[in-house]
């Protein structure tokens, strides 16, 4: 098979072309004309060696998830669907804003988490995405945006997409290297952000690896009601989690954790609550992005009202936390937090690739 090199970053593409007998400033070439100039053909790399075009012609190719769904939503949000085998497609988001626009990827077909309050989740989960997939939602985003290095239109890349990226690092390590390579992506570290539910032993993986910026989808204030609203709570609950949170800043003593937590009305918004949270604010150096939950069918829960949030917010800042609300984008196209939900097969295997997944993280 032909090595896709979306899926190689600086040190994988040396080792490729050491492997071709080619020296290793090849690989910056290459790095940049697929990353910087987002050229699909070999034949254009005009600055390579016509001997060596012929090389990757033969060995190597350049490929993204084919889009299946280009969709637009009246607050300018626009959603991919991509596929990227012939049973899965996934989903990522593009997020215009006054000062900066986001892109949203996905890191996994579906999720095996089932957070209680997710689309994405209750599809089920059938694979991991290979790094060059997760690359391909950003390349494929600047190319059809149209960004060029002198034009730069997407600033920030967030891993909040369908998926916990922290139970596929084997390739979304790589794919944050290349995001934050000035030979690839250029973004700065504080522009990457990777969500999590708390998967604890990996939370100390990406520190020791690629330490970008972390919100971890927290949702609940103790242990009680966060087993219930994320089940991974039930095997690293609170207490390690929060202690998993102040070892990933040990390196960067500026940095912040990002708590995320979606407002659910009479479940997760009392006073109580807000109170229970702030404390949290005591333990960990963070701040609280407040996201207005976003339907979907069946899903059991219901909004809480603006003015419950504003209440909420309230007594969080008035215990001197930094706190924000997240504004709801793209939910008439489905794309805004939580609606992700792509096209997944095999739906019915969620509790075998469960156990699977915890085996694999405690191996």
């Amino acid at each position: 098979m032909k090595r896709n090199l979306l899926g190689l970053d600086a040190a994988g593409l040396a080792g490729f072309f050491a492997e071709l007998g080619e020296k290793p400033f090849r690989a910056r070439q290459v790095l940049q004309w697929v990353h910087q100039r987002r050229e699909g053909e070999f034949a254009r790399m005009s600055d390579l060696a016509k001997g060596l075009r012929e090389k990757l012609v033969e060995s190597a190719c350049i490929a993204a998830p084919a889009i299946v769904g280009d969709t637009l939503a009246s607050d300018g949000t626009r959603k991919w669907l991509l596929k990227v085998d012939g049973a899965n497609a996934v989903e990522a988001v593009f997020i215009p804003e006054a000062r900066r626009a986001t892109l949203c990827i996905s890191s996994q077909a579906g999720c095996v988490l089932d957070c209680a309050f997710c689309s994405t989740g209750k599809q089920g989960f059938n694979r991991n995405l290979t790094t060059a997939e997760i690359v391909g939602q950003l390349w494929l985003a600047k190319k059809l945006l149209g960004e060029s290095k002198e034009e730069r239109i997407i600033s920030n890349v967030v891993m909040m997409g369908m998926g916990e990226p922290l139970l596929n690092l084997d390739n979304v390590i790589p794919a944050l290297r290349l995001m934050l390579d000035d030979n690839a992506y250029g973004l700065s570290r504080r522009r990457v952000t990777v969500s999590t539910s708390g998967v604890v032993p990996e939370m100390d993986r990406l520190r020791d690896e690629c330490p970008v910026a972390l919100a971890v989808s927290l949702h609940a204030p103790n242990d009680r009601l966060r087993d219930r609203l994320v089940p991974v709570n039930r095997r690293y609950p609170l207490r390690e989690l929060l202690a998993a949170c102040n070892r990933y800043l040990e390196k960067a003593p500026r940095d912040f954790i990002t708590f995320e937590y979606v407002m659910l009305d009479g479940v997760n918004d009392s006073d109580t609550n807000a109170r229970e949270l702030a404390a949290i604010a005591k333990q960990v150096r963070c701040k609280y992005n407040l996201i207005p939950f976003n339907p979907f069918p069946q899903s059991g829960f219901a909004r809480s009202s603006d003015e419950r949030i504003r209440r909420f917010a309230s007594i969080l800042q008035s215990a001197g936390s930094t706190v924000t609300v997240r504004k709801t984008r793209g939910d008439d196209i489905a794309a805004a937090c939580g609606q992700l939900a792509g096209d997944v097969a095999d739906r019915t295997r969620r509790t075998q690739h469960k156990v699977v997944a915890v085996k694999e993280v405690h191996a």
